[in-house]
């Protein structure tokens, strides 16, 4: 892919999962990721993820006034983030991309399908003690072979109760330590190249123009029927790129 076509192919992805996050308040990376990744490689696509993922993730992250105290409650999770997605990040890094294409599209599946599927639930307290790391964990580990770190973090923060505002920061704070973990497990790896980066620092800007859409759309669309067709649209796409990486 010439780097004209690449540069056009990432503003439209990010543009893309920019709205989606405007509309529903989140599916940034993932959105991005089901784009890009099935256009190039997920190593290539989670290299390009990074600047603007962490850049609209603190945003959210410091947008409410409950740091200290989400953080003192899920810093296990954070935890078992970090250590599963450092464990995880050599099968996107490594030369088998059929595998990394098929751990990402299947990823991308479950999370349309769960989250167009699942009722809500709500977990006591006195088991967050070990839920919690080990959610962490499943989390780094899925999100370090993928680049997807939604599943299972997402349905989890949502099922402990916080409320609105709380629960969007504590998402962009699972959100922001996957990303940091994820750049941290790439470098080690030495999977980052420079040309990459800049492009990701490029798309920040439709990433945010994107978001700012997305906060028009909300006020003139249902953004539950919104969430339904992305949802679906994002299972269709894992459901071909699992089928593309065992031609």
């Amino acid at each position: 892919m010439n780097y004209l076509l690449l540069l056009v192919t990432v503003a439209v992805a990010f543009f893309a999962a920019g709205t989606v996050k405007g509309v529903t308040g989140m599916g940034l990376p993932t959105v991005a990721m089901g784009i890009l990744g099935g256009l190039l490689s997920p190593l290539a696509a989670t290299s390009l993820l990074i600047i603007p993922s962490f850049v609209t993730n603190v945003w959210q992250l410091l947008a409410g006034p409950s740091f200290r105290s989400i953080l003192r409650r899920l810093w296990t999770m954070m935890v078992g983030i970090f250590a599963g997605t450092l464990a995880s990040t050599s099968m996107l890094t490594g030369d088998d991309t059929n595998l990394s294409t098929f751990m990402l599209g299947l990823a991308l599946s479950v999370y349309a399908v769960y989250t167009l599927l699942a009722k809500p639930y709500h977990i006591s307290p006195r088991h967050e003690c070990w839920l919690s790391p080990a959610i962490g964990l499943m989390t780094g580990l899925i999100a370090g072979a993928t680049g997807v770190f939604t599943i299972p973090a997402v349905p989890y923060v949502q099922a402990l109760s916080f409320e609105r505002d709380d629960l969007v920061q504590a998402l962009g704070l699972s959100f922001t330590v996957s990303t940091i973990a994820l750049a941290i497990g790439l470098a080690s790896r030495g999977a980052f190249q420079i040309d990459r980066l800049s492009l990701s620092a490029l798309a920040i800007f439709p990433a945010l123009v994107g978001m700012w859409a997305g906060q028009y759309i909300r006020r003139a669309v249902s953004p539950a029927t919104f969430k339904r067709c992305f949802l679906i649209a994002l299972g269709l796409l894992g459901a071909e790129m699992m089928l593309r990486s065992t031609w």
